[in-house]
């Protein structure tokens, strides 16, 4: 990783994309019956929708030898933009909390488990503009992203996520919006439990009033 920004003068928050930003179940079904259709192997796709977080070869070793992983990794990553991106929605409350973030004069990075060239094409398609993406990095991985670009706030809807932020030194804010329910979070680490992200530019506005002033 190359990027180093400017300190800004409010907060750096980095986001999760599936699940957290973005509802990518529609377009990853889509992916995975597709994947199913042109490889010739069953794959469940309704169960993979219920389990989105970890990296895609997490998932594959699921259906595949673990010999042609990499290989249908690869095919996946191809097919997908032309299937997923379309179809995947942007989670209720995702423009409204990166709009927070900036209003707050802060920085929104987003920082996924996702294949970083296919996020940023959700980002895109979604009109969802964030100051940095930083894909293929899960759970721990994060943590040098979220490091070097200064993000005190990490905000993300499964465990993994949860692990990621302890591991930065940064705030872990959970969304019970993904495969992850509100005491699995909390049991896992995370600071603070949101409902969704619709609830996030209150709790960021509380957050700067009442706890930066006293971390000053």
């Amino acid at each position: 990783m190359t990027s180093h920004p400017a300190p800004a003068p409010g907060p750096t928050v980095g986001f999760d994309l599936d699940m957290t930003l973005v509802d990518s179940r529609p377009g990853i079904h889509a992916s995975m019956r597709a994947l199913a259709e042109r490889t010739g192997t069953y794959i469940d796709a309704d169960l993979v929708v219920t389990r989105l977080g970890p990296p895609l070869a997490e998932e594959l070793i699921h259906w595949f030898p673990a010999e042609e992983v990499p290989a249908v990794a690869d095919l996946y990553r191809e097919m997908y933009p032309s299937i997923a991106v379309a179809a995947s929605l942007a989670m209720p409350g995702a423009a409204e909390a990166v709009a927070a973030v900036r209003a707050a004069g802060g920085r929104a990075v987003v920082v996924t488990a996702k294949y970083e060239p296919n996020a940023k094409l959700h980002l895109a398609h979604l009109g969802i503009d964030a100051d940095a993406v930083i894909g293929d990095l899960w759970a721990e991985q994060k943590a040098e992203a979220l490091r070097e670009e200064g993000a005190g706030v990490y905000v993300g809807d499964h465990i993994g996520d949860v692990r990621g932020a302890r591991a930065a030194g940064a705030l872990s804010v959970a969304v019970a919006t993904g495969p992850c329910d509100a005491e699995e979070l909390r049991t896992a680490g995370a600071d603070v439990v949101l409902g969704g992200l619709t609830e996030f530019p209150r709790w960021l506005s509380d957050y700067l009033r009442d706890y930066l002033p006293a971390r000053a």
